[in-house]
């Protein structure tokens, strides 16, 4: 049993919305494709991992200006010609049902302004480990810096689908990408996610990347080794590390996620799992609405078992 577990619903939802066809709609044509998929993903998700308690965490900013401050070229490429992100037209209509089904359930949803999701799970994951497991679910590798230990907290990566979970704790991380537990964000930092607009380090790649994090620990430390002169720091990367202090530095502030945001949002958050709706007669009435009978009652049943 987990104790908290915190899902990253956008990426969940957008893997159900490619997932699963988009022949799949309401009874007046409306697509519901991404609605049902994360419906079925958290009843499974509550079926095989009995978490106690469950938040479902959500962007109210999926650019932040503190990140694009830091570094222009952040997630550049996903803003939409007249701004805003490039949601799909048909994804976008189902986002206020998956409110409303969320809701009607009672289950925890939040975002906080100027914050992703990403940086709500990281401040609820590590208030939420002086308190037992916990596990974050997600597509999004950012997460795996989150992972320790001591909560332990662990990521469940759905790379390959709900049903095939990578469960990555401290260990996991560090036997794929050859760096220490926790230092995915240096390791990040230095080689780059195209994904989302983080150039990297020139000629800095994987195997370098991983190298210095092993040897230094962080990039402060691999900061802190050129300042003192280490003679045994690589030479090639000496001079791509050098040159490249200023974008490190912006890139702490990118890639590191948040892990103190100090709001109302989360100070008041009832996260526990609830055994049934807390409003069955308005989940009933988007069930038969949005043709969403059989979802819903996997979840029902998840949530009762």
């Amino acid at each position: 049993m987990s104790g908290l577990m915190l899902l990253d619903t956008p990426s969940l939802y957008y893997r159900a919305f490619f997932g699963v066809p988009d022949s799949v709609t309401a009874p007046d044509g409306t697509p519901v494709n991404a609605v049902r998929g994360l419906i079925d993903m958290i009843a499974r998700l509550v079926r095989d991992r009995s978490p106690e308690r469950l938040v479902c965490c959500f962007d109210a900013d999926w650019r932040p200006e503190f990140r694009v401050a830091a570094l222009p070229s952040y997630k550049a490429h996903r803003v939409a010609e007249g701004g805003g992100d490039e949601t799909p037209d048909s994804l976008a209509v189902q986002l206020p049902v998956i409110d409303a089904v969320l809701d009607a359930f009672g289950l925890a949803r939040v975002g906080v302004p100027g914050y992703e999701a990403d940086d709500v799970i990281g401040t609820l994951a590590v208030a939420g480990m002086a308190h037992g497991p916990v596990d974050v679910v997600t597509g999004d590798r950012d997460l795996l810096q989150l992972v320790d230990e001591r909560g332990p907290v662990q990521v469940l990566y759905t790379a390959r689908g709900i049903r095939n979970l990578e469960v990555m704790g401290e260990k996991e991380v560090a036997a794929k990408y050859g760096i220490p537990g926790r230092g995915y964000a240096d390791y990040a930092a230095l080689r780059g996610d195209p994904s989302d607009g983080l150039p990297g380090v020139p000629g800095v790649g994987d195997k370098t990347a991983a190298t210095l994090v092993t040897r230094y620990g962080s990039v402060a430390g691999i900061l802190a080794a050129l300042d003192g002169g280490d003679a045994a720091f690589p030479a090639a990367a000496r001079r791509r590390i050098e040159a490249a202090r200023d974008y490190l530095a912006a890139a702490e502030t990118v890639v590191r996620v948040v892990t103190d945001i100090d709001a109302p949002e989360l100070r008041e958050l009832d996260d526990r799992l609830p055994d049934g709706p807390r409003d069955p007669d308005a989940l009933a009435g988007l069930a038969e609405r949005w043709g969403l009978g059989s979802p819903v009652e996997r979840l029902r049943k998840a949530l009762r078992s």
